[in-house]
């Protein structure tokens, strides 16, 4: 009887012993580090804006973790992994089938910079079934029926139809003339096309305006003379300016200057932040810079002013560009999802980000304030906001609840 008895309690003790250990197994898997990627040029003539990028995951993976990391999941940490996308359509692709094969374990990924580099990126990634958040803008990359890219800009025609009435009303306001005829200027990379196909297919009449000059250039370019001295000759009232490379950017703007178009003479929007770059201020005359505008998806605005400070106390750097805040973004987005998801697989984060719906948190780094995907992908209320230089920084002027400026519209 009493053999009986002792082997009953040590079944018992070795039962109790077995489930504590399966609840601290338990609880150890669920504070296992959960990986989230970032696909990003590291080297080439992009790496600058790579770096900017990963500067941001950072710092807000560190936030999150010091607040907790993913309360859902036992407070685990989130834990990113980088992968070079290079400085081409190719080695972005073969980066991205490094990134499933090496990193099974991501439960979802932000990047690839160029519009051109995601479409290519998200080829691999959907076939792998990772969600990846982007903030490139072409608007083909969620136009493939894709389930698991969520696009968290305005595509290039959302920004082009946008923001080119806005700006000629601008000019009226300022001038009191409307243009009447317009330059485009631009490199052929995805975003770039993007931005600029609207504006010739029914813009241009739509707005009664007349287009003068018509250049497009590959990147990077090695002499801006012959397309300048085309703007030149026609003298534009506005003219459109598409480069996606920094060095592009001065090497126009400066030669610009040089032939006496720049400072306003002859009014300049760009799309996307290689114009607003601070390697610009660095690396050029700032004064060649007062006045030119930008249109993006997402930039510095009022409602951020606490991250900015943090950025710039924390890096060093003048001001947070398009890709830190989105990249800072998009974080805190999969952060959202995770605790939504309760778990840490890339299914269950795909299925919270299809029916996510933020007005708070995320929400405050994206234009329109809301974070709420549609069936494409695409985040419905996506708004643009025009970002001008003035007195050597890059300042957002438009639309006026976003704004830290007025807009300055240069006089000829």
């Amino acid at each position: 009887m009493g053999s009986t008895m002792s082997s009953r309690r040590r079944f018992t003790t070795g039962m109790v012993a077995a489930g504590l250990a399966l609840v601290a197994a338990t609880a150890s898997a669920q504070k296992k580090d959960v990986e989230v990627g970032l696909i990003a040029p590291m080297t080439g003539p992009y790496a600058r804006q790579g770096q900017v990028m990963k500067t941001a995951a950072d710092l807000a993976i560190d936030t999150i973790n010091k607040q907790g990391g993913v309360k859902s999941l036992g407070g685990a940490k989130l834990k990113l992994v980088v992968f070079d996308a290079g400085d081409s359509v190719e080695k972005a692709k073969n980066a991205a089938q490094r990134m499933v094969a090496e990193a099974p374990n991501l439960v979802a990924a932000t990047g690839a910079y160029l519009s051109s580099f995601t479409l290519a990126v998200t080829e691999v990634t959907e076939r792998a079934q990772l969600p990846v958040l982007t903030f490139s803008y072409s608007d083909l990359i969620t136009s493939r029926g894709f389930r698991y890219v969520f696009q968290t800009s305005a595509t290039g025609e959302q920004l082009a139809e946008g923001s080119l009435p806005a700006l000629l009303d601008m000019a009226e306001k300022a001038t009191g003339k409307r243009p009447k005829t317009i330059g485009i200027v631009m490199d052929n990379t995805a975003a770039s096309v993007s931005f600029a196909k609207p504006i010739r297919t029914t813009q241009l009449a739509k707005l009664g305006l007349t287009l003068v000059v018509d250049e497009t250039f590959t990147p990077p370019l090695a002499n801006a003379t012959p397309i300048v001295q085309k703007v030149r000759s026609q003298r534009p009232d506005v003219l459109i300016l598409l480069p996606t490379v920094i060095g592009d950017s001065k090497l126009l703007l400066e030669k610009m200057n040089e032939f006496g178009l720049g400072k306003g003479r002859v009014p300049t929007i760009s799309s996307g932040a290689a114009i607003l770059d601070p390697d610009l201020k660095t690396n050029m005359n700032v004064e060649q810079l007062e006045g030119v505008m930008s249109v993006v998806a997402a930039w510095s605005t009022s409602a951020q002013k606490d991250i900015t400070r943090e950025f710039i106390q924390k890096t060093g750097e003048p001001w947070p560009t398009q890709h830190f805040v989105t990249t800072y973004g998009d974080i805190w987005i999969m952060h959202a999802a995770l605790e939504a998801a309760g778990k840490a697989d890339r299914a269950a984060v795909a299925a919270a980000l299809r029916i996510m719906d933020l007005t708070t948190g995320a929400a405050r780094f994206f234009p329109g304030g809301r974070v709420k995907f549609d069936a494409s992908g695409r985040r419905e209320s996506a708004t643009l906001l025009i970002v001008q230089w003035q007195k050597a920084v890059p300042v957002t002027v438009y639309p006026p609840k976003e704004a830290m400026a007025e807009p300055l519209w240069p006089k000829r």
